[in-house]
């Protein structure tokens, strides 16, 4: 996530890149029976949920072996179930010979995210299926491509896996209060500001101007309660360092922060978030989406 974390469960936009991070499912047919090997994933009920949906809505057999292998843990979220539930859907959709365009895969994903977990926006699930840079809003009101090949990220891992589903169901019961409502609802409106002037910016490849942007994202994620001290000192770490700008990706919690560097500060930068105690994650940012690889 580049900007807009929790405003865009609430019918705000957000940006997301999908990182070069990837997961394989591999499906067979078997004589009988449901198997799943997944390893890579946290919670198996995305595959599971996956070919429940998927079985009832074009009437296929249950016999099926499925297998992950992944280039990443899901430790550090970045996504690996919306990644497994997109590329689980893909691959099903190559065995049984049903045709799925990217809307459609991305509107199954989403169906399960919403039975697993009660709630999200389904960003990434988007990330996973379309690829790139995307501007997202809540549950695929708008999916629209960003034209940029690549972007100048560090990712700093802060060593503690977040409970991104409790996280988010927390924000909602504070909002069940009416005061806490309008103040939540007033830093919503402000991230979504901040959204749309970091695509404008991002499209024209104005960095230092991106990195102002992420400042200002990261104090409204701190006003909202999700920030964690470790997390800001890897951002002010990575500032101080010379980086344009910094603030955490996703729920917060844990998990990981971002931050948009020049190459001659990039050594800097992880440097200092390693000195913080942060784990530096190589990933490329405008990774392609979900794709057949069955034929090599």
């Amino acid at each position: 996530m580049l900007f807009g974390e929790h405003a865009v469960v609430y019918n705000r936009p957000c940006l997301v890149t999908a990182v070069s991070a990837r997961i394989k499912v591999t499906i067979e047919r078997t004589a009988g029976g449901f198997k799943i090997s997944a390893p890579q994933v946290k919670d198996v009920r995305f595959v599971e949920e996956t070919v429940r949906l998927f079985q009832k809505k074009f009437k296929i057999g249950n016999g099926l072996a499925i297998q992950t292998k992944g280039d990443f843990s899901c430790q550090y979220g970045f996504g690996s179930s919306s990644a497994v539930t997109v590329a689980t859907l893909k691959g099903l959709s190559q065995l049984f010979e049903i045709p799925l365009s990217k809307k459609e895969i991305f509107d199954l994903g989403y169906q399960v995210t919403l039975t697993v977990q009660g709630l999200g926006s389904g960003f990434d699930i988007a990330a996973a299926t379309y690829g790139g840079i995307l501007y997202f809003v809540t549950g695929g009101k708008k999916i629209e491509p960003l034209k940029v090949e690549s972007l100048p990220l560090v990712v700093g891992y802060s060593g503690k896996k977040a409970d991104t589903p409790s996280i988010v169901k927390n924000l909602k019961l504070k909002m069940k209060n009416e005061k806490r409502q309008i103040k939540i609802k007033k830093i919503f409106n402000k991230i979504a500001e901040t959204v749309e002037l970091a695509r404008e910016k991002i499209e024209n490849g104005n960095w230092p101007e991106v990195g102002v942007l992420m400042n200002q994202n990261q104090k409204l994620l701190q006003e909202l309660g999700v920030n964690t001290p470790k997390l800001d000192k890897m951002c002010q770490a990575a500032v101080k360092s010379g980086a344009w700008g910094a603030k955490l990706s996703g729920a917060g919690g844990g998990d990981c922060m971002i931050t948009l560097v020049t190459n001659d500060k990039r050594k800097a930068v992880e440097e200092a978030i390693k000195a913080v105690g942060g784990k530096v994650i190589r990933v490329k940012t405008c990774a392609e989406g979900v794709r057949d690889e069955s034929n090599g």
